[in-house]
């Protein structure tokens, strides 16, 4: 398989993940809307959130609480330990 049909199949395989997590975030919506009130499943989840967003080689870190930022702060590190590898792996050859 050359490089250009392993690309295809990668992009492929990313919109199905995309498609079936669409598939059963919808699922499991419907199946936890029923029964309950709104104040009685806000008591009992509390959901945390947090992401990483590179601007250029800089990492802006956000989240809903300060453990959910240390994570990502680690999140960010690997990432950017990775790029850098990847930067510098064409120049060692």
């Amino acid at each position: 398989m050359d490089l250009v049909g392993l690309a295809l199949l990668l992009i492929f395989v990313g919109f199905l993940l995309v498609f079936f997590d669409v598939l059963i975030t919808a699922f499991r919506a419907i199946r936890r809307s029923g029964g309950e009130s709104e104040e009685g499943r806000e008591e009992k989840e509390r959901t945390e959130a947090g992401g990483v967003i590179f601007i250029g080689p800089i990492p802006i870190i956000f989240g809903t609480s300060r453990r959910i930022e240390k994570w990502m702060m680690i999140v960010a590190l690997i990432i950017t330990l990775i790029l850098v590898v990847l930067f510098l792996l064409p120049l060692l050859y």
